[in-house]
């Protein structure tokens, strides 16, 4: 069922529901240094009441496909992503207020969304799994060399012929005691 909204009183009333959606984002909405473009995402999932009073879980995919900068040349380079998830949804404690954060206590809380509506825009959700899909520090490959810290060179595609052996000042001392062990290894 194509909805803009995952709406728990259908799923009360009607036992188990699918939804999907496609979606523009723009950059700005997911506000990520590392993200250079990003095109549609598409979202797909089924909620059903959870085994606690008010809970639903969504189970699903998201995908979609996105320019990354790399952390270390730089450069962009084009991902598509397919991800599954998994969201536990249930109500807003009593006591919290609808801005204030709720404080996870357990480790299988993680998953858990609280709600103060019944109703949760499936967009939302999808933006939210693309963010966590996003890698923290993006790599355009394992084996990336990064940028020369003196010329600025990318190293993966050129060659300098900087010396990049940078030594800390810091270890200035136990470099003088290594030199004396030495010389006292040879005599």
């Amino acid at each position: 069922m194509s909805a803009e909204f995952i709406d728990f009183k259908t799923i009360d009333e009607h036992g188990p529901q699918s939804y999907d959606g496609t979606y523009e984002v723009g950059v700005s909405e997911l506000d990520r240094d590392e993200l250079a473009s990003v095109g549609s995402a598409t979202i797909k999932t089924t909620v059903k009441q959870g085994d606690l009073d008010r809970e639903y879980i969504a189970d699903g995919t998201v995908s979609f496909t996105a320019d990354l900068t790399c952390s270390r040349c730089a450069e962009p380079y084009p991902i598509a992503n397919t991800s599954t998830f998994h969201v536990r949804f249930r109500p807003r404690p009593e006591a919290s207020m609808e801005n204030e954060e709720v404080e996870i206590t357990d480790k299988e809380e993680l998953d858990v969304e609280f709600y103060s509506d019944r109703v949760v825009p499936l967009r939302d959700l999808a933006m939210e799994q693309i963010q966590l899909s996003i890698p923290m520090k993006p790599l355009c490959d394992e084996s990336c060399l990064g940028l020369c810290p003196v010329c600025g060179v990318n190293r993966s595609s050129e060659q300098c012929s900087c010396e990049t052996s940078i030594v800390d000042d810091r270890w200035g001392a136990l470099k003088s005691i290594r030199d004396e062990l030495e010389k006292k290894k040879n005599v």
